[in-house]
Order: structure tokens, then sequence, then C-alpha cells
């Protein structure tokens, strides 16, 4: 199938692309890798108007480290997660989560702005930015700028916090300070798919994050299980807390039942990797 006719845009400056999309609104839809959005405008899964092309306005791309911060440009791919050095080092699971998504050839087009903005519940950036309690940098009309926490940001599948004429210009992922630990840990069908479910998980010194993907209509942030792991529960404990109220979808991919199991096991191994690894930096 082809997509439904369109009007493209592609502005230079995010002024521009502001204006367009408050002057379209809803009939307007961002265009950033497009390795979510162009196949499912192929299938005619959705369609839009207006596609405001945003490759053009350069200032979207690059990563900055400013007061205990990583500033992640929107329109930076994410090939620059998975292999910058500093990012590794400044932002471990933001790193480690990068090799999850898709193939290379995804992450070669894909941006870090299009995977948080698309908000899909099964994906690996929204929920490494709730464990690491990041915030969301908004851009609007007139040059209004205002940040959301990313527990605030993701509200449904496909849904953020976003109106319709702000477009996400960056996202702000806290250095961790102190010996530190992190984990990733994911079941999917194949290397490359989404996930079936999935847990982020960061542990510090006197703090924790925790947060669930594929297993929600947005990512899962346990705070119960979290104090959990500051207490030092067993694995076991925190895991059992950790799905405790879980409500997973049921699909042909998997039932709910199994993806609650799923996510028990993977819980219990992401805080054991994180706290292993937090002790060894100790």
């Amino acid at each position: 199938m082809k997509p439904a006719p369109f009007s493209y845009h592609a502005p230079a400056t995010i002024a521009d692309v502001c204006e367009l999309l408050a002057e379209h609104g809803d009939d307007a839809k961002v265009l950033a890798g497009g390795q979510s959005l162009v196949p499912m405008l192929a299938l005619r899964l959705t369609q839009f108007a207006h596609l405001v092309d945003v490759n053009r306005v350069e200032s979207l791309a690059g990563v900055t480290r400013e007061d205990g911060v990583l500033v992640v440009g929107a329109g930076t791919r994410q090939r620059v997660m998975e292999r910058d050095a500093g990012v590794a080092t400044a932002v471990p699971l933001l790193a480690r989560a990068t090799p999850f998504i898709g193939h290379f050839q995804i992450r070669n087009r894909g941006t870090v702005g299009g995977s948080l903005a698309h908000a899909d519940p099964a994906s690996e950036y929204p929920a490494v930015a709730c464990a690491l309690g990041a915030e969301m940098e908004l851009a609007g009309r007139g040059g209004s700028r205002r940040r959301v926490a990313a527990d605030d940001f993701f509200v449904g599948t496909w849904t953020t916090a976003a109106e319709p004429h702000e477009l996400l210009v960056a996202a702000r992922f806290p250095v961790w300070p102190g010996p530190c630990g992190f984990a990733i840990e994911e079941l999917a069908r194949r290397h490359g798919d989404f996930a079936l479910a999935g847990v982020a998980c960061a542990v510090g010194e006197d703090r924790a994050g925790l947060a669930l993907f594929g297993v929600g209509s947005t990512p899962v942030r346990v705070g119960a299980a979290e104090s959990a792991i500051v207490a030092g529960a067993s694995e076991a404990d925190v895991a059992e807390l950790a799905v405790r109220e879980l409500e997973p979808p049921s699909d042909v991919h998997a039932s709910r039942a199994t993806r609650t199991r799923v996510a028990r096991h993977l819980v219990a191994r992401a805080v054991a990797r994180a706290r292993e690894e937090a002790h060894a930096a100790a």
C-alpha cells in the first residue's frame, strides 16, 4: 500500500516547525527518522494532511553535558547513543538500551526524540527516561519552552503530554553520581522485535529507578519496588512488588499471565545485575 496524499514541509528552524504545527494542529505530524511513522503511513494505519520534516533543523541534533545532566537533542540519531563513549560514561543505561532497538539500519536513521515522542509502550527509551528521572524539553509557538518529567510525559499508547503546537527538542538525562549500577532486560520473539516485556533498572547509593515496558499503555514506574531496592530487599521480593498491580495486555504474541511471569523474572535479573555493578563500583 501507499500513504494517503499529504503536503510536505521542510522547515529549517525550530520556530518555523512550531508555526507549522500551530497552523495545522492535529492534521500535522512531525517526521524525524521515519522508522515508525513511515511504515504506519504506508499501511494506512494512520494518515495526516501535513508532514513536517525536521531533518533540516540542525539545532535539534547533538549531545552536551551541563550541570550533571546529559542533554540529548531530539534529532540525534540512535547510533550516536550506541557508539558515543561520552554517552556510555555519563548515562550507561541509555547506551545499553540502544542495541535492543530494531536493527542497525533502523538505529542509523532513527532519532532519540522520535522514539520518545512516538511513545510506543514497548519501546526502550521511554522506560529508560522514566527509570532515570529524565525531563523532556518542549518548544512551542512564539519561542516558549517548558520541561515535563518523563513520568508525566507518557500518557498513553502513542500519546504524550506535548500540545499539538509543541515540538520535543531535547531529552535531559540526569548523570547519576557515585557508584551506580544499570541494567536493561527484555524478552522479544526475535532480536529487533518489540519486547513482550522489559525492564530498565538503575541502582545508586541511596536511590533506585525501575521502569517496565511492554506491559501497559505507558512505561510502568514502580515506586514501591524502587523503595524496596534501596531498603535492601531481595530481588525476588522486589520482583513481586513490581508486578503486583500490573495489568499487561493479552494479544496474539503473549497472554497477560505470560507477560506478568516474564516481567517478574526480568525484574529480578535486572536488579541483581545492577546491584552487582554498583557494588563493584563502590
